[in-house]
């Protein structure tokens, strides 16, 4: 026997039952859509490990190469004043690497799209990819740095200011990523997207890249010379990630959408 009480449906339309199924379904916020995403992409890598181990292989192949072609180099050769644009060569060479690859897996198995699906603010994709690369970055220079002393500072007296390069060190990560990230979302829809990321990429960073090799040179030669420019070059480095992450930032749904 029923209950008098009992909810009822009658006089109702599908359309007034899709309301209410979907007036309770919860909603999911812009962090929770940049954990989901981010989640992703970080146990894919370490289940996986491609892009690390590549990059890793990558730059202890560059470091051989610069290590061959000093060892003939003349005693004359200041490798300290040469050290900070060594050292960035080397990051910018290896990230190259890792940007091509950072849209490999959404793009070989259609995941882009379903993503783009999704009704999600597009920054928050970008937020994600950016978060997860520069992590990745971070993990390879963690490796990179020590192998880098070994090859070129190991015979060297390093100066107290050598903590002073972790300024335009994290500074010029943070723009590598965010930079490389819109422009590696530019090309992975063309056909020599290698090639043309590295055309785009390396003219696009390159006063990131001068302000942080010439931020990380002072930290490291401090004690022949003065520190005044110091200051000048990080704030430089600084102000090109504010600018360029914000107008990547707005530019992304445009990008990715298109």
């Amino acid at each position: 026997m029923m209950r008098d009480d009992a909810p009822s449906t009658e006089g109702r339309g599908p359309a007034a039952v899709t309301r209410g199924v979907s007036q309770e379904r919860p909603r999911v916020s812009g962090f929770q859509h940049y954990r989901i995403l981010l989640g992703k992409d970080l146990r894919r890598e370490f289940r996986t490990r491609e892009m690390l181990s590549s990059m890793g292989i990558y730059t202890l192949l560059v470091l051989v190469i610069f290590g061959t072609a000093l060892v003939q180099a003349s005693s004359k050769v200041d490798i300290l004043q040469m050290s900070g644009g060594l050292f960035w060569a080397l990051i910018v060479f290896t990230s190259l690497l890792g940007l091509n690859r950072s849209f490999a897996y959404e793009k070989e198995d259609g995941a882009l799209e379903g993503i783009l699906l999704v009704p999600l603010d597009r920054s928050v994709i970008f937020l994600a990819k950016l978060t997860a690369n520069l992590l990745f970055l971070l993990i390879v220079e963690i490796v990179a740095i020590p192998l880098f002393f070994v090859f070129f500072l190991s015979g060297l007296v390093l100066q107290p200011t050598l903590a002073l390069a972790l300024g335009p060190l994290l500074a010029g990560t943070i723009g590598i990523a965010g930079i490389g990230t819109l422009l590696a979302t530019i090309t992975s829809n063309t056909r020599g997207k290698d090639v043309l990321l590295a055309l785009l990429f390396v003219p696009l960073i390159f006063p990131l890249l001068y302000a942080c090799v010439s931020a990380t040179t002072l930290a490291l030669t401090a004690g022949s010379g003065p520190l005044d420019g110091y200051v000048p070059a990080l704030a430089l480095a600084v102000g090109y990630d504010v600018v360029m992450l914000s107008l990547s930032w707005l530019l992304y749904d445009f990008v990715v959408s298109a």
